[in-house]
């Protein structure tokens, strides 16, 4: 698939790189914590836990609830994964298989 990103160049592509180097959950923390402000991690989380909500097909209302995240929010992360790259849908995939 050729998806054109909505952003790319060469500090971001650094950055990747940069996670990539990370080797553990431990790591994780102690670069994020450097990198993102508490709210922008606890943003992140809740979104891929959206995009699992969504992929088992619960509706934006039962999200809204469980989550007390924003339908609008819902809304823009149901289109990344229905119309996106396929981020959302691989990371879940792979997330799965270490279950």
């Amino acid at each position: 698939m050729n998806y054109r990103y909505k952003i790319q160049n060469e500090e971001i592509d650094k950055l990747f790189n940069a996670i990539l180097k990370l080797e553990s959950i431990e790591e994780c923390y102690r670069f994020f914590d450097d990198l993102c402000t508490v709210n922008e991690l606890e943003a992140f989380g809740q979104r891929l836990e959206v995009a699992k909500m969504l992929q088992s097909k619960m509706t934006y209302q039962e999200i809204e609830k469980i989550t007390g995240i924003s339908a609008a929010t819902i809304s823009k992360i149901s289109k990344s994964f229905s119309f996106g790259p396929g981020g959302y849908e691989m990371i879940i995939k792979r997330l799965k298989n270490e279950e």
